[in-house]
């Protein structure tokens, strides 16, 4: 049931990050003067004097909401994802396989395995799929943790419950795991890539929609960093930005005087760029489309004075090269649109655990 040291080493660790509630504000933001989180908020919450949402105030099994939010997720925005989840599955039915063919008083156990190589994200993600399927109480054995590497065979969880909710909820379950596995996999690539360099690699915005909280989680299992969470965290200046405000300069005038103390980031394609954007104060400046010798003149000419973070066409193959010239990130939205998914299967046995009911990935 422990995992190796190196491998705890390499787990997700909590991050400060806002926890979101769907359709609410964040746990523990402060309310407007007008009522509610802003003018522009539809989540119906009152003054001041309300009681502040509380993410572990959900349906999920308490200890398992606490391992949630410790992971920097939010338990209600989980949940939520796992009723869709199921709900889209069964579209106001039932299993029809599974009913006609399972009897109801039916329990099983049922081995989360990995059919190949890789590392792990969404254990308890998926824990919350089950969890929202069963109707009946259902016991976990956890055999390894998210930020895992993993071999062929792997044992990942074990569930003992109802036959009936453990292949109605199998699908599911696999997706979400499979999905989130493959983008750790994928970051932990990456990560290997840069070992024994100062960079990081580091995710986009270009994520599922409702998805994007759940996929940020899984690249920080494969060692990456997260970029922002959404368009209010940080300002990032990109070409159509300056082109509307009329100019770099502009632009960024018109964030300084609006958001003050909000950190800017802006995007340049030419080394010539690269100096009046320091002179404006930048955070961070994105090199956009830069090559390798492009990107080391820019980390020369900045010596310091700003973050950098290469962008644009970047591959695992020329990842070195790039950390090499001394630069801060890699943004790679390939992590999160174009990982494949990890291959995880549902290996089913009756409850003496002796014998297999068959297994398989599901359809």
């Amino acid at each position: 049931m422990t995992s190796p040291s190196s491998d705890e080493e390499r787990r997700p660790q909590p991050v400060d990050v806002p926890l979101l509630q769907i359709g609410g504000p964040a746990a523990g933001a402060a309310l407007s003067a007008s009522g509610g989180c802003g003018d522009a908020c539809g989540c119906g919450a009152g003054g001041p004097d309300d009681d502040v949402f509380d993410p572990l105030d959900c349906g999920l099994d308490p200890d398992l909401a606490r391992l949630l939010v410790d992971a920097g997720l939010d338990p209600v925005q989980v949940e939520d994802v796992a009723h869709l989840a199921i709900e889209e599955d069964l579209d106001h039915g039932v299993d029809v396989t599974t009913v006609a063919t399972v009897p109801e008083d039916a329990v099983a156990v049922g081995d989360f395995t990995a059919r190949e190589a890789g590392t792990v994200a969404g254990l308890r993600i998926a824990e919350a799929v089950l969890s929202v399927v069963c109707t009946d109480e259902f016991e976990v054995e956890r055999h390894a943790e998210d930020g895992d590497r993993v071999e062929p065979g792997r044992k990942l969880l074990t569930v003992r419950t109802r036959t009936r909710d453990l292949l109605t909820g199998e699908r599911s379950a696999l997706n979400l795991l499979g999905r989130l596995s493959g983008i750790a996999t994928a970051t932990r690539a990456w990560a290997d890539a840069l070992a024994g360099t100062s960079a990081r690699v580091r995710d986009t915005r270009k994520t599922t929609p409702g998805l994007r909280a759940l996929e940020k989680y899984a690249v920080r299992c494969g060692s990456g960093v997260n970029h922002r969470f959404s368009l209010s965290d940080v300002a990032l200046i990109k070409d159509n930005h300056v082109i509307a405000a009329g100019g770099v300069a502009q632009a960024f005038k018109a964030v300084r005087e609006e958001f003050p103390d909000l950190q800017i980031e802006v995007e340049v394609d030419r080394l010539d760029q690269i100096e009046p954007v320091l002179a404006e104060g930048a955070d961070l400046i994105l090199l956009d489309n830069f090559t390798p010798e492009e990107t080391a003149e820019a980390v020369a000419l900045v010596s310091g004075r700003a973050r950098l973070e290469s962008s644009g066409r970047l591959t695992l193959a020329d990842a070195a090269a790039y950390a090499a010239t001394g630069v801060d990130y890699l943004a790679v939205g390939a992590l999160t649109h174009s990982s494949p998914v990890l291959d995880i299967g549902l290996d089913l046995r009756d409850v003496t655990g002796d014998r297999p009911a068959g297994a398989g990935k599901g359809a």
